[in-house]
C-alpha cells in the first residue's frame, strides 16, 4: 500500500504499514505472548527470515509469526489487528505459488491441533479442518473407494486450508470437481471474528440474526449480477474454463442464498475475505483400475485436435507436453525410450482412464481408441496398467517441473506459470507462447498442462538479481497478458491462484464492471483491508515485480533448492525449529551476507541462532529428500557444516574415539550398567531426577536418561546353527551398546535374539572378526566427521569381505541406519541386506507362524528403512506375525537421530508428540529396526519397542 491509509483507487481503509506502526506491533506482540505463550510468538530474526518465504518467487519477511491452535486464537489475533490495523496473512503449507503466504505484517500460522477429519455419509462427505494434508484426506477416504476432488500436483505437501482457500485443481479435477464444484459447508471466521457454520442450523440462525445486513448486500449483489446479463454471460464464460484470477464471482450467477454465494466465495479467495477453520466436501469415486498411454502426435495441432475429440470420453487425465518438455527429461533415468530423439516439433499427451472393474476399464479403452482413430499419431495408443510400466510414463510428466529446476544457473529463480485457454484455441496459444519465450530469450522454457480444460503451464528460468532481467521479465509477462486476454479471453491464473503474482492484472482480464464489484466485495467482508493485503487486489501495475525473492549461492548441495516446501511435511524439526526449506532459506542468507560483507552484525546473529535451529536440531534423517522434488538432502548440507565448524579438539576427540572404538562403546556399557544401577538401588524416578538436575547444571552437557534408557549390551561369540547355512551377521554399534529395554519382557539383546532366530531358521552365524571395534561410520558422519566415518567405513568392508569369502556369503545388518550407509558407500563392492528384508525374504520362508500374537502391535517403519523402500516388508512381517498392525498416523522420522535422543532431547520430544493418541489401549508393544529409535519410541508410547526380530522369533518355530 502506498500511503498505508487507503487502499489505492477506493475509499476502502488499509491497513498501517509495517514501518508505519511499530508501536502497534509492539503491543500486539504483547498481547498475542500473554495470549499464547513465547513459545508460539515468533520474533527472532532467523525464522522470520525463514517463514518470509513460500514457493513463489516473492519474499516479505513479516513483523511476527504466530502459531494458532484454535478458532478462539485466530479470533482474539483478528481482533488485535483490527483495533490497530495490522495486516495479517494465513497460512497453511506454504506451498503456494503466486505469493499468497508472505507478509510484513502479522502471519498467522496453523499449529498441530487442525488435522481433525470426519468421513461421514459412507465416504460420501469429509469434513476436514485446515491442517489437514490432501494426501491425508484421500488416504483417510480410501477405506472407501472415495477422495477428495481436488488433485493439486503438491497433495502430499498441501493443506486443506491452503487447496480451498487457493481453489487448487490438479490433472485429474477439471472444473467439475474442484473446491468450488464439491463444497458441501464451512466454518469461517469472518474479518470481524465472527464464527459461523453453514452445515450447522443453529450456528446459520444466530448468524442470519447478526449478519442480517451483510446477507441481505450479498444477495443484493447477487441479484444485481444475474439481471445484468452482459456481466452474468461473461462470469459463466470465465469459468467454463479454469479461472482463479480474482474473486470466485461465479458464486453471484450460481447461488441466491446469500450463504451459499457467501462460502463459495470464500473458495479460491486466498486469505483476504476471511480464515477458513474447516470445509465439508462432497467426494467423488476413486476407482481403483486405470491404464494410461503415451501418444505421441507430429505437431502440436493435431495433438489439440486429439484433445478436442477426447474431451467427452472416459478420460480421467489428458496432459499435454511440448517437444522442449519432453527433451528435458528424455536423458533421465528410467524414461521410456521413444521420448528420445523426436523430432521438432513432436508433441506428446498422456491419457489416464479409469474404472470401477477390468471390464469397465477395457471398454473405456475401446472407446479411447475409436475416437483416437481420426487423428494421426506417431505409433499406436498403447495403453498399460502394469504398475512399473505405468509408473514409468507418469514419470515423464511428475519431472518436468524438476527437470528445469535443478539445471537452472546458482542464483536464478524456477518459475511455472499458469493459464487456461478455451480448448478450441489450444494448439494456436501454444505456438503463440513458443514464440514469445523465442522473443524474450527463454530458451530453456517448457509447456505442460492439463489439455482436457485448456490448462498450460510454462517454466522457466529468471535471475531476479539483475535489473536488466527484471526489465526482461516484465516485458514478458506484459507480453504474456496481452496474449492471454487480448488474443484469446483466457484466465492469466488458471489453478495455482492470483495472489501478488497477478493482482495488478486481474481488471485488465476481467474489465471494469466484474473488477468493481470484486471490489465491493472485498469491501465489504473486510472493511478495513486488512486481510492478506496486496494480493488479489492491487492497483499498483508493478506489484508483481516488487518484493522479489533473492536466491543466492550458498552450497552446491542445496542450490539447486526451489523453495518449494514439498519436504517440511517429512521433517521431525518442522514447528520445533526450521524445517529443510527454512535452513536453506537461512543459509542461503548467511552465505549471502558473508560473501557481500555488507552487515556483519546481522550475519553474527544468524550464525548463532542458526548454529542451534539450523545444525543442532536437525536430525539429518534424509526424508526431506524423498519428497524433494530435485532430490536435495539438506541432511547433508547440516552434515558439512557440522564438519566445518568442529574444533581442533572435537577432531581430535573424534579420531581417538575411531581408532580406541571397543574401549569407547565398552565406557558407554558402563556408563549404562551404572544408570542400571542407580535404578535399582535408588529407583527409576529418583535416578532420573537425578541425572536431570546433572544436565540443568551442567547446562545440557550431561545427556538425558529417560525412564527407557536400556542396560547395558552384550555381543555373543557365536551363534545359529553349527550345520546350517552360513550368514555373515554384523550387530550394529547400538545393539552392541544397548541391551534390552527395561519395560520389556525380553532380558536378552538384540544380538543373542538376532543369532538365535537365525539358528532356528536353519543358518550358521559368521561374525566379522575384530567385531568389537567395528563401525559402520554412521556415527562420524553424522557428526561431520567425513574423513573419520569413511575410514571406519573402510575397515568394516575390509572385515566383511574376509568374512563373506569376498561376498559369496551374505551379509545382514541389524541397525536400518547403518545399513543404509553400507549399501550406498560399498555399492559394487559388497551386498550388504538389512535385517527386515532378510527376514522378509530369506528367514520367514524356513518359519512357520505357530500362533499369532492377538494384541495389537506397532511398527514403527524409521526413516533408513523408508528411504531404502522397506515399509511394506517391515509391517508385511509384523502382519504375518499379528493380528492386528498399526502403523500411527503422523509419525514420521522420531528424531532420536543417533544421540540426539539424549542430547537435544527435544528433537525427539517434538518429532514424537502424536505418538501417544495413536496408541491403542490394548497394544502388545512396538517394532522397529533401529535401536536408538526405539528408547525414544518406548518412552513416548508408553509401550516396549524393541526390534521387529524379538516378534518373529516368539511366534514361530522351524518349519
Amino acid at each position: 500500500m502506498p500511503d498505508g491509509t487507503s487502499l489505492p483507487g477506493t475509499s476502502l481503509p488499509g491497513p498501517l504499514r509495517a514501518a508505519d506502526a511499530a508501536d502497534a506491533f509492539a503491543g500486539a506482540i504483547a498481547e498475542f505472548t500473554a495470549l499464547l505463550g513465547p513459545e508460539r510468538v515468533i520474533r527472532d530474526p532467523l525464522r522470520l527470515l525463514a517463514y518470509g518465504t513460500d514457493a513463489s518467487f516473492y519474499r516479505l519477511v513479516p513483523r511476527v509469526v504466530v502459531k494458532v491452535e484454535s478458532e478462539e486464537e485466530v479470533a482474539a489475533i483478528l481482533a488485535a489487528c483490527r483495533r490497530d490495523r495490522l495486516p495479517v496473512t494465513f497460512r497453511a503449507a506454504g506451498t503456494s505459488l503466486s505469493g499468497q503466504a508472505v507478509t510484513d505484517g502479522v502471519l498467522v500460522v496453523l499449529g498441530d491441533r487442525w488435522t481433525r477429519i470426519v468421513v461421514e455419509e459412507d465416504g460420501r462427505r469429509v469434513r476436514l479442518q485446515p491442517g489437514v494434508l490432501g494426501a491425508d484426506a484421500n488416504r483417510r477416504l480410501a477405506a472407501y473407494a472415495r477422495k477428495i476432488g481436488p488433485d493439486p500436483a503438491s497433495i502430499d505437501s498441501a493443506k486443506i486450508g491452503g487447496i480451498a482457500a487457493n481453489n487448487s485443481s490438479g490433472m485429474c479435477c477439471g472444473t467439475s470437481d474442484n473446491s468450488y464444484k464439491t463444497l458441501a459447508a464451512m466454518r469461517l471466521l469472518l474479518a470481524d471474528g465472527t464464527l459461523v457454520d453453514t452445515g450447522d442450523a443453529g450456528s446459520l440462525a444466530r448468524f442470519r440474526r447478526s449478519h442480517g445486513g451483510l446477507l441481505d448486500r450479498l444477495a443484493g449483489l447477487g441479484a444485481a449480477t444475474r439481471a445484468d446479463a452482459d456481466l452474468a454471460a461473461r462470469i459463466r464464460a470465465k469459468f467454463a474454463i479454469k479461472n482463479t484470477t480474482g474473486y470466485s464471482i461465479n458464486a453471484l450467477v450460481d447461488f441466491e442464498d446469500p450463504v451459499e454465494i457467501l462460502q463459495h466465495l470464500m473458495i479460491g479467495s486466498e486469505g483476504t475475505l476471511g480464515f477458513i477453520a474447516e470445509v465439508t466436501y462432497h467426494t467423488v469415486p476413486d476407482h481403483a483400475h486405470k491404464a494410461s498411454a503415451l501418444l505421441l502426435f507430429p505437431d502440436i495441432g493435431e495433438a489439440c485436435r486429439a484433445v478436442a475429440l477426447l474431451k467427452p470420453a472416459p478420460v480421467s487425465a489428458v496432459e499435454l507436453m511440448d517437444r522442449a518438455a519432453l527433451r528435458s527429461v528424455e536423458d533421465k533415468p528410467g524414461m521410456p525410450a521413444e521420448i528420445r530423439g523426436l523430432a521438432d516439433g513432436v508433441t506428446a499427451l498422456l491419457v489416464e482412464t479409469r474404472a470401477e472393474d477390468a471390464a469397465g476399464l477395457d471398454a473405456n479403452i475401446g472407446a479411447i481408441a475409436s475416437v483416437l482413430a481420426g487423428v494421426a499419431t506417431l505409433g499406436p495408443a498403447a495403453f498399460t496398467s502394469a504398475a512399473d510400466e505405468y509408473g514409468k510414463l507418469w514419470k515423464i510428466r511428475k519431472g518436468l517441473f524438476p527437470a528445469v529446476g535443478a539445471v537452472r544457473r546458482a542464483g536464478t529463480t524456477v518459475i511455472i506459470e499458469d493459464v487456461a485457454f478455451p480448448i478450441k484455441d489450444l494448439a494456436a496459444a501454444t505456438l503463440d507462447l513458443q514464440a514469445l519465450f523465442a522473443k524474450h530469450g527463454y530458451h530453456e522454457a517448457i509447456i505442460f498442462g492439463h489439455a482436457l480444460d485448456g490448462n498450460l503451464h510454462f517454466v522457466f528460468t529468471q535471475d531476479f538479481a539483475i535489473d536488466s532481467e527484471v526489465e526482461r521479465y516484465a516485458a514478458f509477462m506484459d507480453d504474456v497478458c496481452k496474449l492471454v486476454v487480448e488474443t484469446y479471453d483466457g484466465s492469466l491464473k488458471a489453478e495455482h491462484g492470483t495472489g501478488r503474482n497477478m493482482a495488478p492484472f486481474v481488471e485488465m482480464e476481467w474489465g471494469r464492471d466484474a473488477y468493481l464489484l470484486m471490489r465491493e466485495i472485498k469491501s465489504l467482508l473486510d472493511p478495513l483491508g486488512i486481510l492478506n493485503p496486496g494480493v488479489i487486489l492491487n492497483d499498483d501495475p508493478k506489484a508483481h515485480l516488487r518484493d522479489l525473492k533473492p536466491m543466492p549461492k550458498a552450497d552446491p548441495l542445496v542450490d539447486t533448492c526451489i523453495e518449494c516446501g514439498f519436504c517440511e511435511r517429512m521433517c521431525p524439526s518442522a514447528g520445533l525449529t526450521l524445517t529443510p526449506r527454512q535452513r536453506i532459506v537461512g543459509w542461503r542468507e548467511i552465505s549471502s551476507l558473508a560473501d557481500t560483507g555488507a552487515d556483519p552484525a546481522r550475519e553474527a546473529g544468524l550464525r548463532s541462532l542458526y548454529d542451534y535451529q539450523g545444525l543442532d536440531t536437525c536430525a539429518a534423517c534424509g526424508l526431506c529428500a524423498t519428497a524433494c522434488p530435485v532430490g536435495i538432502e539438506t541432511g547433508l548440507l547440516t552434515k558439512a557444516l557440522r564438519g566445518r565448524s568442529q574444533s581442533p579438539l572435537r577432531r581430535r576427540i573424534g579420531s581417538l574415539a575411531a581408532r580406541h572404538f571397543g574401549g569407547a562403546l565398552a565406557a558407554a556399557r558402563l556408563g549404562l550398567g551404572a544408570a542400571a544401577l542407580s535404578r535399582r538401588v535408588i529407583g527409576r524416578t529418583a535416578t532420573i531426577s537425578l541425572a536431570g538436575s546433572l544436565r540443568r547444571l551442567s547446562d545440557g552437557r550431561v545427556p538425558k536418561i529417560g525412564p527407557s534408557l536400556p542396560g547395558p549390551g552384550a555381543v555373543p561369540s557365536a551363534g545359529g546353527d553349527p550345520a546350517g547355512t552360513p550368514v555373515v551377521y554384523v550387530p550394529s554399534c547400538a545393539t552392541r551398546t544397548f541391551g534390552a529395554s527395561p519395560d520389556a519382557p525380553e532380558r536378552d539383546g538384540v544380538p543373542e535374539r538376532f543369532a538365535a532366530l537365525l539358528g532356528k531358521a536353519g543358518f550358521r552365524v559368521v561374525f566379522p572378526e575384530g567385531l568389537g571395534g567395528l563401525c559402520c561410520g554412521q556415527a562420524f558422519e553424522s557428526k561431520g566427521m567425513a574423513e573419520t566415518a569413511d575410514a571406519m567405513t573402510e575397515a568394516m568392508a575390509a572385515a566383511l569381505a574376509q568374512a563373506s569369502d569376498g561376498g559369496r556369503i551374505p551379509i545382514v545388518m541389524d541397525a536400518s541406519a547403518c545399513t543404509l550407509r553400507l549399501k550406498r558407500t560399498l555399492a559394487g563392492r559388497l551386498t550388504v541386506l538389512d535385517s527386515i528384508e532378510f527376514l522378509h525374504d530369506h528367514v520367514m520362508p524356513r518359519l512357520e507362524v505357530v500362533a499369532k500374537e492377538t494384541a495389537p502391535v506397532l511398527v514403527h517403519v524409521n526413516c533408513s528403512a523408508q528411504r531404502m523402500g522397506l515399509g511394506d516388508r517391515i509391517t508385511a512381517l509384523a502382519g504375518a506375525c499379528a493380528e492386528t498392525v498399526v502403523v500411527p498416523e503422523g509419525v514420521g522420522c522420531c528424531g532420536f537421530a543417533g544421540d540426539k535422543g539424549f542430547g537435544t532431547p527435544e528433537l525427539n520430544d517434538h518429532a514424537l508428540r502424536r505418538l501417544p493418541e495413536a496408541v491403542p489401549w490394548d497394544a502388545e508393544g512396538g517394532y522397529s529396526s533401529n535401536r536408538t529409535c526405539e528408547i525414544g519410541l518406548s518412552e513416548h508410547a508408553g509401550v516396549p519397542y524393541r526390534s521387529i526380530v524379538y516378534l518373529v522369533d516368539r511366534v514361530t518355530r522351524r518349519r
